[in-house]
């Protein structure tokens, strides 16, 4: 795909706020989910959805399709509004968010959502899911890309690093993984309650190569996922630096928002802050 331009950057910059907006209109309907690392992964899953992969919306089993992994699959709302903004099914659906029957679940469930991959709950197993696609690929000479999204936190999972061995030692040049590097987990921030770092000479060490970027700066995203198509011999991992809560600034780098979703008062003043950003974004494009 060619260098991203400018007036692309500001359309997918506009969609992540309007996903971040039917973010917190879902969750305050669903009384429960998380708020924190999905407004923060809001960039990235407009720049994947809407630019960087391969794929149909109206034929999810298209065979050529990248393949998204989402492994950290608590982060499944921001994956949903995404989904439904790319016309996957109906963004009336969002409402369903957890409720019995619906399909939209608090983890993904890859048998009753076309689109989804994988069914995600247990963190690190996606990661491994994702290294055992792309393997396959390679095997048949397939050229679609598989991408798998990670938290921070989930770095924590031993099975993480066995399955980073592996597609080091294979050298999967097709697989491009996204660590989400937001700084915080269930419990706190990440380097109290498990130190990371250097995360990218861990990821080094195990063979691969490491991009670190803004996670917010969706040129400099969709930048890293281009350059990672250039490297033949090792996987790709994205470390992409960004701030849980993005966007309503109150509950930036707060770790107790990792798992609460808003109230009645709270939502009314987060869609205003985010409306606001959105009307920046509008003067900005004209």
């Amino acid at each position: 795909m060619p260098d991203i331009h400018d007036k692309k950057v500001r359309k997918l910059e506009k969609i992540a706020n309007e996903m971040r907006q039917d973010l917190i209109k879902m969750l305050l309907r669903a009384g429960s989910g998380h708020t924190a690392g999905p407004l923060g992964l809001a960039d990235i899953f407009s720049a994947l959805y809407f630019h960087v992969l391969h794929h149909k919306p109206k034929q999810p089993n298209w065979a050529g399709r990248d393949r998204l992994i989402l492994s950290a699959g608590h982060l499944c709302p921001i994956r949903y509004v995404a989904m439904a903004q790319a016309g996957y099914f109906p963004k009336q659906e969002l409402k369903t968010l957890r409720k019995l029957g619906s399909r939209l679940q608090g983890h993904p469930e890859h048998q009753t959502m076309p689109g989804l991959e994988t069914t995600s709950g247990p963190l690190g197993d996606g990661f491994g899911q994702a290294c055992g696609m792309a393997y396959a690929a390679l095997m048949d000479n397939k050229k679609y890309r598989v991408y798998c999204v990670m938290g921070d936190g989930e770095q924590d999972c031993g099975v993480i690093w066995e399955a980073a061995m592996f597609a080091g030692k294979y050298k999967l040049r097709n697989l491009t993984a996204i660590v989400d590097r937001n700084n915080i987990q269930i419990d706190g921030m990440t380097e109290d309650v498990m130190p990371l770092d250097s995360l990218a000479d861990k990821y080094r060490s195990f063979n691969w190569n490491v991009i670190e970027v803004n996670g917010h700066n969706i040129e400099e995203f969709v930048d890293a996922t281009e350059k990672a198509k250039t490297i033949y011999n090792k996987p790709t991992v994205i470390i992409a630096n960004t701030i849980p809560g993005r966007g309503v600034p109150e509950i930036e780098f707060d770790y107790a928002w990792h798992g609460r979703p808003p109230k009645v008062a709270e939502a009314k003043k987060f869609l205003e802050e985010l409306r606001t950003i959105g009307g920046q974004i509008d003067s900005e494009h004209k």
